[in-house]
């Protein structure tokens, strides 16, 4: 019979396994490649010379940096826009859909079972001039010609990805609003405090764990995201993780897109780090 200890190891043997062939492994062969000085064939016979080069190129193109920047600040816009709305969606299912919130969440979960492509496709057709957004504004006699800024722009991609995440946002809100004690919002009720009184006081207070849980898991893969801004932005609204794509795709070059890689997965252990130090995340997962 396998004691308490053992049983935790024999089930956590096969996810560690999993995520140590597919995660751990994957990501220290591309910081491996990335001090590679030259592109070509890769020989473990023939030994592995070591060089910042890379790096060097990355530090020397004020574009790519640039670029970094840019795809930083869209992150941090999709990431707040997505938690702010994803917020009221929360706050209903945790006070206000009672018995039938696992109903409403399945329903809110429910259009992310379709493909991810096709509903960035979706978005295209919304925002293109001849979409349905342009052509609504057309007949309200907001605009007489289609605004062309909504699609192949940052624009296109900062909604698009908006309404991606928002389901996906609104979880970690839910788990943290769900942990609330309602005795705190009953004892400020007994002390005169209003609804509004209650909610900026206790509600968003004791919520904050999960409203930063939300804004770094929509953050951190946002910066690196590269199918929305090929669909939906065009040359305009090109984001860090296409530079990448391009590197080791088009052109071949491992070892600077690996470079690439390494310092954009820098910035986001940066912003992990930052995080912790604001909230102690474990209380929302816990």
């Amino acid at each position: 019979m396998l004691g308490r200890r053992g049983s935790l190891r024999f089930l956590a043997a096969p996810p560690f396994v999993w995520l140590t062939l597919l995660f751990i492994l994957p990501l220290l062969m591309a910081i491996a490649i990335s001090f590679r000085p030259h592109v070509g064939p890769i020989s473990f016979v023939t030994g592995w010379d070591l060089s910042l080069l890379q790096y060097k190129k990355v530090v020397d193109s004020p574009s790519w940096l640039r670029l970094l920047g840019i795809s930083i600040g869209m992150a941090f816009v999709i990431a707040a826009v997505a938690t702010v709305l994803a917020f009221p969606i929360a706050y209903f299912l945790a006070f206000r859909a009672r018995a039938r919130a696992p109903i409403f969440l399945v329903l809110l979960l429910v259009p992310s079972a379709t493909s991810f492509l096709l509903r960035v496709m979706a978005w295209k057709l919304l925002l293109g001039s001849n979409g349905a957004i342009n052509s609504f504004l057309i007949w309200i006699g907001l605009i007489r010609e289609p605004i062309g800024l909504l699609l192949y722009s940052q624009a296109a991609v900062i909604i698009t990805l908006i309404y991606v995440w928002i389901p996906f946002a609104a979880l970690p809100i839910y788990a943290a609003l769900q942990r609330i004690d309602r005795s705190h919002l009953e004892a400020a009720a007994d002390l005169g405090s209003g609804p509004w009184t209650r909610f900026y006081r206790v509600t968003v207070p004791l919520s904050f764990p999960g409203l930063v849980a939300t804004f770094v898991m929509v953050f951190i893969p946002t910066i690196g995201e590269y199918v929305t801004p090929v669909l939906v932005g065009g040359t305009k609204g090109i984001m860090y993780g296409n530079l990448i794509q391009d590197f080791f795709t088009r052109a071949g070059n491992w070892p600077l897109g690996s470079a690439l890689a390494v310092v954009m997965l820098g910035v986001t252990l940066l912003l992990v780090v930052v995080a912790l130090r604001i909230v102690d995340l474990r209380r929302v997962v816990a």
